[in-house]
């Protein structure tokens, strides 16, 4: 038995084959990097068609291997809170919108004056932020009445892909979560957000579990892939879930720590309605259960922008692991592309204070590391009650993989026991794990990932870190958000 699984993230498409114990087959893998377009200033979209095109050229690559000819499920992980408009033929009208996109701060801001975020918070688990749909729905209905007039379904790539595949589908609770605009305690599109949006639910896919395949494929697609004419494909879940489940990271004893472009630090509960604490979001696995968490608008961004502007050519490991923590000086909030979780302003912007003379290139790196570490271990402290204080972290992504130094500064930045993953593809390897699961061939935790290496906190470097987490929460304080 094979698997198909396709993951479509920020900056690249990926498809896979896993075998029934959720192993990679050698040789099944396809790839295709891209680029969000980031122009105008606050834009960053996909071009549909050009996305599709690339989707679909990875599967076309994939399906020659002759393990493909054994598929019995495929799975679906995309990039979440993303939204693009069609029209009735299902033929793009806009780009894909991105949950990076920030045109929509005035209409953000808008909405905050006029609605309860604390009760849209618990209601849908999400804030009002331009990473949501609302305040881009109302953007783009006073910014371009003309198109927002033509299109007749606003809807997620994931399920835009299907509707082309398929001729119809229905959206996953896990993507609409990731909207902004799902009841989460009903599973249902948040009839007060459509009433304040003038939106007809009608404009809006309908609703169901990621685990309620559809299968069919219409005539074109079925002469491109004629094995899966028939295959059940598993409706898109976020990218965010399948790695908690790639991680192993699924129920409340086991935290994931994700640290690729930016970073996330997320938690599966099965409980019916948790509270979603401040600043952090409530989103979806699946029906029954919820994913808790945070997001920070950096992680190795932060990594690749110290090395390009400072210049540090080569391996910088050995002096990071050598240095004594907080020895530099500085206080580095790396807020540079703005912040979400736990204070979610946007227009946030980083700093850094106690530049000297004497201080060098690795000083500044080892401080911006840090820095995301602290701004991380924010996150952590708000999971503490729902997971406790025990908890290890789970941690993949490339940023952690590359740098073990940056593993040791997060561990104790976090004071948790961290566990480095063996597999770079852990959404792709959770994607697989759900749609297997969707098919009655497994449970969540059936297949717990390898571990690379573990580390422990210290308790001397953990207080340091704290005390320079007091710093620079009082420069955020200070500069992004006074008291």
């Amino acid at each position: 038995m094979t698997i198909l699984a396709i993951d479509i993230g920020s900056s690249s498409a990926r498809a896979l084959l896993y075998d029934d114990q959720i192993q990679p087959i050698p040789g099944a893998a396809a790839s295709i990097a891209y680029q969000m377009t980031t122009t105008p200033p606050g834009a960053a979209v996909l071009d549909a068609l050009a996305l599709q095109e690339q989707v679909e050229s990875c599967l076309d690559t994939v399906m020659q291997h002759p393990a493909a000819r054994d598929i019995r499920v495929v799975g679906l992980a995309t990039l979440a809170g993303n939204m693009l408009g069609v029209d009735a033929a299902n033929t793009p009208l806009t780009p894909v919108y991105s949950y990076a996109d920030t045109r929509s701060a005035e209409d953000v801001a808008l909405l905050k004056v006029s609605m309860d975020e604390e009760s849209k918070h618990q209601r849908t688990g999400c804030v009002i932020h331009t990473a949501y749909q609302p305040g881009r729905l109302r953007w783009l209905r006073r910014t371009e009445p003309g198109l927002f007039g033509q299109v007749v379904v606003w809807l997620d790539f994931g399920t835009y892909l299907y509707r082309r595949w398929f001729g119809d589908a229905p959206c996953s609770y896990s993507m609409a979560s990731w909207s902004g605009m799902l009841n989460r305690s009903d599973l249902t599109w948040h009839q007060q957000w459509l009433y304040a949006l003038d939106l007809d639910e009608a404009r809006l896919p309908p609703l169901t579990d990621y685990s309620d395949t559809v299968s069919g494929l219409v005539p074109d697609y079925a002469a491109r892939w004629p094995s899966l004419r028939d295959v059940p494909f598993c409706l898109a879940v976020g990218d965010g879930a399948a790695a908690n489940v790639g991680s192993g990271c699924v129920d409340e004893s086991r935290i994931a720590l994700t640290v690729g472009t930016t970073a996330a630090l997320r938690v599966v509960s099965g409980d019916i309605l948790p509270h979603v604490p401040a600043g952090l979001w409530g989103y979806r696995l699946d029906g029954a259960h919820h994913l808790i968490g945070g997001a920070t608008s950096e992680g190795g961004n932060i990594f690749q922008w110290a090395r390009e502007t400072l210049r540090l050519d080569g391996d910088v490991e050995d002096a990071l692991m050598s240095r004594v923590p907080d020895s530099h000086g500085l206080t580095f909030l790396p807020l540079l592309a703005g912040e979400r979780s736990p204070g979610w302003v946007g227009e946030a912007t980083g700093a850094v204070i106690g530049l000297r003379l004497s201080t060098g290139p690795v000083d500044l790196l080892q401080a911006a590391l840090e820095g995301v570490a602290l701004r991380l271990s924010l996150i952590a402290d708000q999971l503490t009650p729902l997971v406790g204080a025990d908890a290890p972290v789970i941690a993949g992504g490339g940023g952690v993989r590359q740098s073990p130094a940056w593993a040791h500064i997060l561990a104790n930045a976090l004071n948790r026991p961290l566990y480095v993953l063996e597999n770079d593809e852990i959404t792709g390897r959770g994607t697989a794990i759900l749609a297997l699961r969707a098919v009655g061939g497994c449970s969540l935790g059936d297949f717990p990932p390898e571990i690379a290496y573990g580390i422990e906190p210290i308790r001397e470097i953990v207080e340091t870190l704290r005390a320079a987490r007091d710093r620079q929460t009082a420069l955020y304080r200070a500069l992004i958000a006074p008291e």
